[in-house]
């Protein structure tokens, strides 16, 4: 059987199509992320998961200005340098309207998960394997105070 034989091209075709039903499917955000800490209801885990105070320190703002500001801003205003190439404009942090909608958890989530993890645009990197939680929960701290809005 040579290459430009009709039932090479069509085994072809057959593996083509094969391929392309079953790699393509999509899963939704909430079938693939990870189960939280929190999720877990035994009453040891629950006091573990239990936050300690979280201050925003100038270390939280250097770490913004580090990892978030390329796409973010420096300000937090969405207009990093970053953020005329993606195809989903980045977050504007200063912006309270759409942030006091959420909380805490859910940006929390979007940072350590990335942002398919809560439904949001796939550009947004999971920061999990980069920051530990607490720098995370500062962050997001230092989101709210970009914003000066409260959580949900």
């Amino acid at each position: 059987m040579t290459k430009s034989s009709p039932t090479f091209i069509l085994n072809y075709c057959i593996f083509l199509i094969a391929v392309g039903i079953t790699g393509c499917s999509e899963k939704s955000a909430e079938e693939t992320r990870p189960p939280l800490k929190a999720e877990s209801h035994s009453p040891a885990s629950l006091e573990e998961a239990t936050p300690k105070p979280v201050v925003v320190t100038e270390k939280t703002r250097e770490t913004y200005q580090w990892y978030c500001a390329q796409c973010h801003g420096i300000q937090g205003k969405g207009d990093g340098i970053n953020a005329r190439f993606l195809t989903v404009p980045p977050r504007n942090h200063t912006k309270a309207k759409y942030l006091e909608t959420r909380t805490d958890e859910q940006f929390f989530e979007a940072i350590k998960f990335g942002g398919l993890s809560v439904g949001r645009a796939p550009c947004m990197p999971a920061w999990g394997n980069t920051l530990s939680d607490s720098t995370i929960h500062e962050l997001v701290l230092y989101i709210r105070e970009l914003c000066q809005c409260e959580a949900l």
